[in-house]
């Protein structure tokens, strides 16, 4: 992740808007935007909660070292002040900013070959119970029916390098919305073929597209196939 993170563009990127007006006055500093920054990439590569990160450093040196910790010196950062950092990149769209760095980077270093692209949507399920403050779901999130079960939640759409497997293109929605919508932003622009499952069937022929290069290469969906298997199994 040394490597692969180019952590001083970041930095550059994110200091003028990390605590700007704290500079020069007395009172506790804050956390330094290295230390919270390489924490934050931290829960997001393990798909931590707050408290379990936190946790998580303090048993594992191997964090520690990565994070910049030095426990005999100074105590992990509490949950709170990650939310409190995790509300600005929120507030300001600077994970946009985070993402659009590292897609730079890693096209400079040729790790993106860009010829093709994969495509795939996920659902990211949110809490479908009404028993809180609110007393309601989340207006923005949706349920979707995916084969028998249905599932509450948004739903992720992904574009990735169809080399390397990084992610170069990412959008969301509410979960209901269909898979097949969203393509056109999750191409970069530059490929020459692009590869989905069945649930982008006729991506091709849709207006974005007329006129496009990308050659598409879609799965069958399962029922065609299995009818496929049967007819062969006949003859």
């Amino acid at each position: 992740m040394e490597q692969a993170v180019p952590w001083s563009r970041l930095l550059e990127a994110l200091s003028p808007h990390y605590y700007p007006d704290s500079r020069g006055k007395r009172g506790r500093p804050p956390i330094p935007l290295k230390r919270i920054l390489r924490m934050y990439f931290v829960q997001q590569w393990y798909a931590l909660a707050d408290e379990a990160l936190e946790d998580a450093i303090y048993d594992s040196q191997a964090l520690r070292d990565f994070v910049g910790i030095d426990l005999s010196v100074e105590s992990v950062p509490d949950a709170t002040t990650l939310l409190k950092f995790r509300h600005l990149l929120e507030k300001q769209a600077l994970t946009q900013v985070i993402f659009e760095q590292i897609n730079s980077h890693l096209t400079e270093r040729g790790m993106l070959m860009r010829e093709g692209a994969i495509v795939d949507a996920t659902i990211i399920a949110a809490p479908p119970s009404t028993k809180n403050r609110a007393k309601a779901r989340d207006p923005e999130m949706h349920q979707a029916k995916i084969g028998n079960e249905w599932h509450f939640g948004m739903k992720a759409h992904i574009g990735t390098d169809a080399d390397s497997g990084l992610v170069h293109s990412l959008t969301g929605t509410a979960a209901n919305v269909a898979d097949i919508t969203e393509s056109e932003h999750l191409l970069h622009g530059d490929e020459t073929e692009a590869y989905a499952d069945a649930g982008y069937t006729g991506v091709a022929k849709r207006q974005e597209f007329q006129g496009s290069d990308v050659v598409w290469h879609v799965a069958e969906k399962r029922g065609k196939l299995k009818k496929m298997e049967e007819a062969h199994a006949r003859l």
